[in-house]
């Protein structure tokens, strides 16, 4: 197992930007619950995120493309508004152990399409 960041790390109604070995990942915290996708939006498959670790909207409900401003759902990664309509993120699945958010080093293979 890999470790991504520890849960302490990251507030309710934050997200944090993360990489390891050259791969590009966030997580967020929204309503006790944690998710974690890679940073590529669905679009062009740029990273989401214009400043460190700003991967949600103004309101903190939503998460935006800051290339094109794309909106996705926070538990799902759906899309739903900008040119990436009907697309998803691709969430990475994760454990939690000790305060530690961990990925098995397998699903640390980038998505094949965006």
């Amino acid at each position: 197992m890999i470790n991504l960041i520890t849960t302490k790390d990251l507030k309710e109604g934050t997200s944090r930007g993360i990489e390891i070995d050259n791969n590009f990942l966030f997580a967020i915290k929204k309503d006790d619950l944690y998710h974690v996708y890679w940073n590529i939006c669905p679009h062009i498959g740029t990273p989401l995120e214009w400043q460190e670790d700003q991967f949600l909207d103004d309101d903190g409900e939503l998460i935006r493309c800051a290339t094109h401003g794309a909106l996705f759902e926070i538990n799902s990664g759906k899309c739903l508004a900008g040119p990436c309509i009907g697309k998803k993120l691709h969430k990475i699945p994760f454990e939690i152990s000790n305060d530690m958010i961990t990925v098995k080093e397998s699903d640390l293979k980038p998505p094949s399409r965006f």
